[in-house]
């Protein structure tokens, strides 16, 4: 069950997402201001998910990859489905923004 529920909202143990973020990655961080500024990823940008279809033209190249991260990854799920729906070509859930910064640091 557990597989199928990270399958539904995009989450990859399997990514490498070191590569990634060497390669040109944005971190998207759709928590809310407040969450963002108590801890978040270094150079991550900040897009509540509830302001994403507005601010949809801060991301820039839709061919670009953006890997999504909130607290636990429910929220960035959504931000996938949002930005997935805009036509954005490579848009990853990242879950947990601090999961996702441990998997960034050993990889």
């Amino acid at each position: 069950m557990i597989k199928a529920i990270k399958r539904i909202l995009g989450i990859s143990p399997k990514t490498d997402y070191g590569a990634l973020m060497r390669e040109g990655a944005i971190i998207l961080d759709v928590r809310s201001r407040g969450e963002y500024e108590t801890g978040h990823i270094r150079d991550s940008i900040n897009i509540p998910v509830d302001q994403l279809s507005k601010h949809i033209s801060k991301l820039g190249d839709k061919n670009k990859c953006i890997i999504c991260c909130c607290a636990s990854g429910m929220r960035s799920g959504s931000a996938k489905r949002i930005l997935d729906s805009h036509g954005f070509k490579s848009v990853l859930n990242g879950g947990g923004w601090r999961s996702l910064q441990n998997k960034i640091l050993k990889e």
